[in-house]
């Protein structure tokens, strides 16, 4: 017969190993390597014996089943999600301790409470302290059932009991199963955890939260067998020192993995800011060399944003070039394309770029802005303030068309912008819109021209 085995599962990236070693051969850690303990399996099962099940169906035949989503109460989680929340779905939240992971999943509690029970089972807070924080944001709903345990039977025990609308559990690693000897916060407990609460949901038809840990690199601890297992994976992203946090999909079943939430860390709890490019241009400085404003496309929003350059001369061998909040190999190429299209000599001077505002930028309509906001503070000239700046630019120097820029021209009319530089090819697609000069152009040279 087949007898209980160890393994030494490593605790960052998941690799199973049949003895210790001191650094793990998958993500090269050290002392990550943790013992488990791995059941036999169970005698195969005669086929006499073999559970029933439906046969498989052609997929023309098969009806579609229409997704009732219902409201979190909070339209910037609502939008990550796809409209909502989706009976039977699996969430998981993750992000750096003390990002707002706990905050908002209470507050999305306490409106789904209106709709019927919402349980909240915690594993690191005492029911007293959650109340603490309740009291705090102003939540005092009489359907909110707090929870404090990290069994894993007793506590879809109580969920079967309770049968809320919604369950939230915070956090994920702090949950473990008697079935495994493993200690809580381990690959296999949470996995095996995790898998019982999916399991559980589908069958029920209920919703659930799951709040997750992220490691140093900013992946969900455990590691990210558990986004295999969601349905939606979310994370919160945020600068030090900013009070604005992200919320990003990178995975979703129900919606799409472009959109984002932007909220602000406040004392009442985070709220959610409907006009996210008010806000993160609200202290941009005017008339100062080295500043652009560009139009980012987040999932079917426009996002204004700053982009600022500070070009200095240095005595070192080699120039530094630093970004934060864009694609650091993108911004040497720009420059590399600078350098040789314009004759602009950068060789002996250090290039920093930043993102204002903590936001990241990964799409190529924001090359153009880049480009001239290096381009205005080597030469120590201002932009016109009142210009917004679109476009992608390939290697040749031409600048090249960008998708929605008629909502993105849009966008900039609404916030008092004069004037927009877009690609000559977007232009002819651009309907007229009141109070804004859309001034199109074909290469880099064109850009120079016009605003420098």
């Amino acid at each position: 017969m087949a007898k209980d085995r160890s393994v030494f599962s490593c605790q960052s990236c998941g690799t199973q190993s049949a003895r210790w070693l001191g650094r793990c051969p998958g993500c090269d850690e050290w002392n990550t390597l943790v013992e488990e303990k791995v059941l036999a399996p169970l005698k195969a099962k005669r086929s006499g014996s073999v559970r029933s099940a439906p046969p498989p169906q052609p997929i023309g035949e098969l009806q579609a089943i229409a997704e009732a989503r219902s409201s979190s109460g909070i339209a910037e989680l609502d939008r990550v999600l796809g409209g909502g929340v989706v009976p039977g779905s699996v969430i998981l939240i993750g992000g750096d301790p003390g990002i707002g992971k706990s905050t908002l999943v209470l507050q999305a509690l306490a409106y789904l409470a209106t709709k019927g029970a919402a349980l909240y089972v915690s594993g690191e807070e005492s029911p007293q302290q959650i109340k603490m924080r309740a009291d705090r944001l102003g939540v005092d709903a009489s359907s909110l059932l707090v929870f404090s345990e990290t069994n894993i039977e007793t506590i879809l025990d109580q969920t079967k009991k309770i049968d809320p609308v919604i369950l939230a559990v915070d956090s994920i690693q702090t949950v473990f199963t008697d079935d495994l000897q493993a200690a809580p916060g381990s690959i296999g407990q949470i996995r095996e955890s995790a898998a019982r609460i999916v399991q559980f949901a589908k069958r029920q038809g209920l919703a659930c939260v799951l709040v997750g840990h992220v490691t140093k690199e900013g992946s969900f601890a455990g590691p990210r067998v558990l986004e295999h297992m969601v349905d939606t994976a979310l994370y919160f992203e945020a600068d030090r020192g900013h009070p604005f946090r992200i919320l990003r999909a990178v995975k979703n079943r129900f919606g799409s993995t472009n959109e984002i939430g932007v909220f602000e860390m406040k004392q009442e709890g985070l709220q959610a800011v409907e006009n996210p490019s008010a806000l993160f241009l609200a202290e941009r400085p005017v008339d100062v060399p080295g500043s652009v404003v560009i139009a980012s496309i987040e999932g079917t929003r426009p996002i204004l944003v700053e982009l600022q350059a500070l070009v200095s001369a240095t005595a070192l061998g080699t120039p530094r070039r630093t970004t934060l909040g864009i694609d650091h190999n993108r911004v040497a190429l720009l420059v590399a394309i600078l350098e040789k299209k314009m004759g602009v000599q950068l060789g002996g001077h250090d290039i920093f770029l930043n993102v204002a505002g903590g936001v990241r930028i990964d799409e190529p309509a924001a090359d153009l802005g880049a480009l001239l906001a290096v381009a205005s503070s080597f030469l120590d000239r201002t932009i016109d303030p009142q210009t917004l700046v679109i476009g992608e630019v390939g290697l040749a120097g031409e600048v090249r068309a960008v998708g929605q820029v008629e909502a993105r021209v849009r966008e900039a009319a609404k916030l008092g912008f004069l004037r927009c530089v877009v690609p000559e090819s977007s232009k002819r697609q651009i309907a007229e819109v009141e109070g804004v000069e859309v001034r199109g152009v074909q290469s880099i040279q064109q850009a120079w021209d016009f605003l420098l």
